[in-house]
Order: structure tokens, then sequence, then C-alpha cells
């Protein structure tokens, strides 16, 4: 394949001798006709005839010899004759011209007395199969949920931030995830933006890290909150609506169904990691739906988005591959009341350091202290409770353990003060222990 033209117009027959006048020899043995007296007055080929010669002359200029060549002697007359050849080239041309367009005016007439008269399409008969969206339906469900979640938009000097939120008071107040909104401690303008579109700033009312939560506050009465419903009543198979602003397109909504519960999910790096007992679902959730709600068939927010799994060896967020994680609602409630009373949150412990590269059933108490920090807290309620450096920590209030972060999130599901039961194993005894879980507050 080469790269020349195959729809350019033909050689002219003059450019082809001119183009070979230096290898066109000096005399011709067949004898040169003589040109017509009368140019103006050549009859006009049909079109195919024109056509077919102009392949020929294409031909032939692109093999580079006419067998119709003239020798040198005649081209001082065929030169005389110039001005009349042109004249009847042009002539051509312009029959030529008039010709085809005579024949597109005729299509174009044959074409319009073909069309119908009347094009308009059969329309639905008016009330006729109407699409029926009953209260319940995901139709109705996102109708009541859109116009209470909201965009969010972070502007910090590291670039911009984008999540979504839910409103949680009338009186302004937003729930969302503290790595949506980390910058704003920070002094980074915090934007919203609302299902009509409207726009209002927003400040930073109190965020946890801990549990991946924060408040936000615009300056707007009247608005209509979501309702925080019971996590706890969820079972794995009901139905839910993740709604947000995933990857920047506002009000979007996705469904599933609830997949699992008690996912033990770490995000965040690991000096401020969010140990989050979760709700798995399989509504497609991308980057930017984290902080928007997870709604049940009933319009009650039962998790905030947060987290979506990544395959094993990718270190940044792929989208949706059908693992999303929330966190569950009553959780989020306890956590969204201590950050606008107080501005901050607490979370519940133990008081024990974890052994990461113990590889036996349960959890290992770490044998030694880590970085000057006892492997148990003394006075604390693991200690209180006889708990011991290299104790294995089977199980808690009966749900087996087979990682820290397991144990981790199983407390953090509970609240400071609350009694759980631990099945430890020491020196090859096992035992129940009650240990009642202390408070501590974000950053400490």
């Amino acid at each position: 394949m080469t790269d020349e033209n195959p729809f350019a117009p033909p050689t002219p027959r003059a450019a082809v001798s001119s183009a070979n006048e230096s290898t066109t020899p000096a005399a011709d043995p067949r004898p040169v006709p003589a040109p017509p007296s009368a140019p103006e007055q050549l009859p006009v080929p049909a079109p195919p005839a024109q056509q077919d010669t102009q392949h020929q002359a294409s031909d032939q200029a692109s093999h580079g010899t006419d067998p119709h060549a003239t020798t040198h002697g005649a081209r001082t007359r065929r030169g005389k004759l110039g001005a009349r050849a042109v004249s009847a080239v042009v002539a051509l041309g312009l029959l030529a011209g008039a010709g085809g367009g005579a024949a597109a005016f005729a299509l174009l007439e044959s074409q319009e007395s073909a069309r119908p008269a009347d094009a308009a399409l059969p329309e639905p008969a008016a009330g006729a199969n109407q699409v029926q969206r009953p209260e319940g339906s995901v139709a109705a469900i996102a109708a009541a949920a859109l116009p209470s979640v909201v965009s969010i938009e972070v502007r910090a000097q590291q670039g911009v931030a984008t999540g979504s939120g839910m409103i949680l008071k009338a009186d302004g107040y937003i729930l969302t995830n503290n790595h949506v909104v980390a910058e704003a401690a920070s002094g980074a303008d915090v934007t919203v933006t609302f299902s009509d579109g409207h726009e209002q700033p927003a400040e930073l009312v109190g965020a946890t890290p801990d549990y991946d939560l924060a408040v936000i506050r615009v300056k707007e009465k009247g608005l209509v909150p979501l309702v925080l419903g019971d996590s706890d009543e969820v079972v794995v198979g009901d139905s839910v609506l993740a709604v947000g602003s995933p990857l920047g397109l506002e009000a979007t909504v996705t469904t599933g169904i609830v997949s699992a519960l008690h996912r033990p999910v770490k995000a965040g790096e690991a000096v401020e990691a969010a140990f989050i007992d979760a709700i798995q679902t399989d509504a497609a959730i991308n980057p930017g739906n984290s902080g928007g709600p997870l709604v049940n068939s009933a319009g009650e927010v039962i998790g905030i988005n947060s987290a979506i799994a990544q395959g094993p060896g990718t270190t940044a967020a792929t989208g949706n591959i059908g693992l999303g994680f929330a966190i569950p609602s009553n959780q989020a409630r306890h956590t969204a009341e201590q950050l606008i009373e107080t501005g901050t949150a607490t979370f519940p412990i133990i008081g024990v350091l974890l052994d990461p590269s113990y590889q036996g059933e349960g959890v290992q108490v770490s044998q030694e202290p880590q970085q000057g920090t006892p492997a148990v807290t003394p006075d604390g309620p693991a200690d209180q409770a006889g708990l011991k450096p290299g104790d294995v920590i089977l199980s808690i209030d009966g749900r087996p353990v087979s990682v820290a972060d397991e144990l981790i999130v199983a407390i953090r599901a509970k609240a400071p003060g609350d009694p759980v039961t631990l099945q430890v194993r020491s020196d090859g005894d096992e035992r129940e222990v009650r240990v009642v879980l202390e408070e501590r507050s974000s950053g400490q």
C-alpha cells in the first residue's frame, strides 16, 4: 500500500508528454495524426468513455510511457493549437459538470417524491402502560433519599478531594468520612453542593480517624435529614442502595444487597488507620462515594460507605469490583453525637499489645514490650482481668478471632464501659475472662 491518493484526478495527457520528454525517442515510425481544424466541434464523449480515458491516462502516467507521444517535429505544430485544445478541454469539463449536476438534481427529486408526507411516529396512548413506582420501590427510595445527600469538595495545597455526605440535622449538620475532609483540620476550604445545585461553604465540627467519621456544618436551616436506622437488625441478603457522587458524578444511585456482616476492615494509613466492623455490599461503590449513605428498603441509613476492596498488589483504588464496605449506622450515630457535642470521639480498649507475627490459632498478646510500651497496660482492663504477656485470645463474646484486626474491630464495635467475654489460652489451659472496656480519646 502506498500513500498516493486513489481519488486524485487523472494526469492530463499534455503533462504526461512533458514529463516524458527526456525518454521519448527521436523518431516514431508511426504516422502522426493531423489535429482537427475545429476543436470546438469535437464530439463530447459519454461519461463512461471519459472515465475509461482518464483511467488510461492515469495508468500511462504512472508507468512513465505514452504510446501516443509525438515526435519533436510535431510538438511545434501541436503547440500552435494549444489554446483551442484547452478550450475543448474546458468545454468538456463544463459539460461533464453540468451532466453530473443534472443527474444529482434528478436523484434528489426522486428521493423527495419517495418520502412520506407525514413522518410522525406512534405515540403511547394517554394513561396506558404507566410505570408503577410504589412505596418501597427503588425509584421511590431514591427519590426520597437524594435531596438529603450532598457532594463535598475540599481544596487544599496538595490538591482537591471529593466525596459525599448525608444531612444529619435540619440546622446544617452533615455526616461524612474523615478521609474526605481530613485537610479541613489544616485550614482547607470545604464546599458542599446540594441536590438542587446550590453550594454552601462548610466548617469542620469534629472528626475521628479511628472510625473514619467526621461532621461538618453549613449555615443553612430547614434541611431534610436522613434517618439513621438500626444496623443490628441488618441481615445478609437485605436490599440496599448506595447514594453519592462517585468520580464527581453527583446524585448517583446504585443498588445491591448486603453481602456479609462484621467484616474486619482496616482503612487509611498505619498511623491513623480506621478499624471498621463493616457491612459488606455488592452495590457499586467507587472513589467519591465515600461518606454517602447505604440505605435499606425502608429508606433508612444502615451504613456510611467508606471503602472498596483492592486486588492483591494494588496500591491505589481501582474502582468497584463488587466488594464495598460501610460503617454500621449504630456506630455512626454514637460517634456523630460525640463529635457534635464535644468535637472529639472516644473508642474502647482492653489495654494490650498484640503480636502481628503470631501464626497460631487465635490472637496472641505480645510477649515483650514494644517501643517502650508494656505488652499489658498496668492497671488496665486486661491486667485487672488477669491477662498476661503471651496469652492467646481465641474469641470475643463467642465470636472466633484469627487475626489481630478481627479482635480490634470487634472491640471498636462496642462502647467504653461495655463488658466483653474473652476465651483465653494460657500455658495450654483455656478459660473465660470478663473484661470491662476502657475509654480512650482519638489522637491519644
